[in-house]
């Protein structure tokens, strides 16, 4: 697509016309006529000083017609995710029946402002009220963007996308020979041009891997394989500063960039059943859907059942031996395949410790049941507690009848989970467990060894600071997320979804939302 853009242009440059005559003020709309003979050459319309140029290359239109276009001043609704680099434009070519939309016009906007991230032309969809990307190439050093559409009319602008780097800085690793780097924006699949700004040197390659982690180095754009990196600079440099212009992406997942299929909008774009975004130092809700209705909220029954079991103040380091009967409460609700359990052997010694870090972790239900034998607490008492305690928190729309989540009856909404949560986190043990991308113990009698790794795929590839995490399902729950994160002056907020189609939607609209709240309390 974007070489096509080029081809296209390239094509043309010869042939269309330029558009002559004196401009209006900057502040008002350019128009001007085509005849029929001047459309058959290609047109190139130039408003505003150049700011917009519409391209009309030959062919494009088939009769005489008028084209407008205008700068829109009026407000309109922005996405919140994305920084807009240039004004809000409007054409249209007037005589819709003269254009041929089997055939792409191409659009140039220039802005005036420094950005280090992608950036693309975006035009307005009023039919879902969003803004939606176009393929694009920027020329950076004219501070200007190239897309090609098919629309006699559209409002578009340029928005830069901070999820996506495309200047810094790039180092290299030796791993699987070739044109490969690894990137934390581009989806694997995609082709990178990587231009070494010092030398202006350029290389093309192959996004096969994910990193550098842009929470351990924020100004990384990529790193190049070691072969690769050579072409463009001594290895010794160690790094180097970079430019990236995307040849070609592969857009392998459900959102791109962590644009909605729907588009960019003003606020975040959630299908799961219920969510609620929570400002845990104000108690604002920032932003909520549904986030009274009562819902099965699978295993983020966890985090009440362990805030229970550590109010009776065990001994962490105290040994437990593990008894198959504890498991026998989870086949009530679910057959044994389909239980999330730490694979223990009757009879088999572990430390308490490990058992919560079993349950939060690896959100093993055999593990809970274990912990609720060796609290003290009588099982029946143990439940009376956790619904007790979330009662007290302000939590009324809550109710357990076991302590895994594996019963569907275990019900609570959005916006209750967000309070338990807030509550729970006053816990450091809780706080530490729960974001734990992976556990590895041995049991004391057996030394069998166990690795247990998180399911919350947020804690791998985020760029958050992800300070609390729990991630849910059942059939009848559908996939359920929390997760707290905390800004750079340790302010926290908590984004509950219930009841998503899906866990990659799980994760993005939950990621969404925190990257929502955390934009918030900043201004």
């Amino acid at each position: 697509m974007i070489f096509f853009l080029m081809l296209l242009l390239a094509q043309i440059a010869g042939g269309f016309i330029k558009a002559a005559g004196n401009e209006p003020p900057l502040a008002g709309p350019y128009y001007l006529n085509i005849s029929k003979e001047t459309a058959a050459k290609g047109y190139a319309v130039k408003a505003f000083n150049g700011t917009i140029n519409l391209i009309l290359p030959k062919g494009i239109l088939k009769d005489a017609t008028g084209v407008e276009i205008k700068k829109i001043d009026e407000d309109m609704d922005l996405p919140w995710q994305l920084e807009k680099l240039s004004g809000i434009f409007q054409y249209e070519i007037l005589n819709k029946a003269a254009y041929d939309r089997g055939k792409p016009l191409l659009v140039e906007i220039k802005h005036n402002q420094d950005s280090d991230y992608y950036k693309q032309i975006y035009f307005f969809d009023k039919n879902f009220s969003s803004w939606r990307p176009l393929a694009c190439k920027e020329i950076a050093v004219k501070k200007t963007v190239r897309c090609e559409l098919t629309f006699n009319f559209a409002n578009l602008a340029i928005f830069a996308n901070p999820n996506v780097l495309v200047k810094g800085r790039a180092s290299w690793y030796s791993y699987k020979k070739g044109d490969y780097a690894a990137s934390p924006d581009f989806p694997k699949g995609s082709i990178l041009r990587v231009y070494n700004l010092e030398n202006n040197k350029h290389v093309d390659v192959e996004i096969n891997d994910f990193g550098p982690e842009r929470k351990l180095y924020p100004d990384r754009a990529v790193d190049l394989e070691k072969t690769v990196f050579k072409k463009i600079a001594s290895l010794k440099q160690g790094t180097i500063n970079i430019r990236i212009e995307p040849l070609k992406i592969k857009n392998g997942t459900e959102r791109l960039f962590g644009i909605s299929p729907a588009g960019a909008k003003y606020e975040p774009t959630v299908t799961a059943k219920a969510a609620v975004l929570l400002d845990e130092q104000s108690g604002e809700i920032l932003w909520q859907k549904n986030s009274t209705s009562t819902l099965p909220l699978a295993s983020l029954t966890k985090l009440a059942a362990i805030k229970v079991f550590l109010d009776t103040r065990p001994s962490l380091n105290q040994a437990v031996v593990y008894s198959v009967k504890d498991e026998e409460y989870n086949y009530e609700y679910v057959n044994k395949w389909e239980s999330a359990r730490l694979k223990l052997t009757d009879g088999e010694t572990l430390t308490q410790e490990d058992l919560l870090y079993a349950a939060l972790v690896g959100s093993a239900n055999n593990a809970i049941e274990t912990l609720v034998r060796s609290s003290g607490l009588a099982r029946a008492d143990f439940i009376k507690s956790m619904n007790e305690t979330v009662a007290n928190w302000g939590a009324s729309s809550t109710r357990f009848i076991e302590p895994t989540g594996l019963a569907p009856e275990n019900v609570s909404s959005a916006l209750d989970y967000a309070i338990i949560s807030k509550e729970v986190y006053t816990n450091p043990i809780i706080q530490k467990a729960s974001i734990m991308p992976r556990y590895k113990f041995s049991s004391m009698n057996s030394k069998k060894k166990y690795s247990i790794t998180n399911s919350d795929q947020l804690l791998h590839i985020s760029s958050l600071n992800i300070t609390g995490s729990k991630t849910g399902y059942l059939d009848e729950a559908g996939y359920c997320l929390m997760v707290r994160a905390a800004d750079k002056k340790g302010r926290q907020v908590i984004a509950v979804t219930l009841g998503a189609s899906s866990r990659e939607r799980s994760f993005a609209e939950t990621e969404e939302l925190l990257k929502y709240g955390l934009k918030i309390i900043k201004q």
